[in-house]
């Protein structure tokens, strides 16, 4: 485990200003692929598509303007095969951080399933 002067609460909000974007731009592409594809009844697919990525991105929004007042920032500095890089701009300190590609693509799986799905099953879990 890296030391890190991030706490932890933060380093995940700018983890999220790092996979939320992956997310947004895997949903568009899949937007496309609908638009074009032999869908019988295509509407009830773009529907749930846009209606999760108007949710991703009004959480984004959040996070950016929290991100600006707390004076944290997130770059993509570096990107191979294996990582990619990002440093972490933390109130007057620099943090560099790498994540193993697996781990982004597994985690921004997880976000999907999140958003898609498994919201409205907690929504409904915490309704009960």
């Amino acid at each position: 485990m890296i030391m890190t002067r991030i706490p932890e609460n933060d380093r995940d909000l700018m983890e999220q200003a790092i996979y939320l974007p992956m997310v947004l731009t895997i949903l568009n592409r899949d937007l496309a692929v609908i638009h074009k594809s032999p869908f019988k009844l295509k509407q009830p697919y773009l529907e749930l598509i846009e209606e999760t990525m108007k949710v991703i991105q009004n959480e984004l929004k959040n996070i950016k303007q929290y991100m600006r007042k707390e004076k944290l920032n997130v770059q993509q500095v570096s990107h191979d095969d294996a990582f990619t890089g990002f440093l972490f701009f933390y109130k007057g300190y620099e943090e560099q951080h790498n994540y193993f590609n697996p781990r982004i693509r597994n985690k921004v799986q997880e976000l999907l399933s999140f958003y898609l799905y498994k919201r409205y099953i907690i929504q409904n879990k915490n309704t009960e």
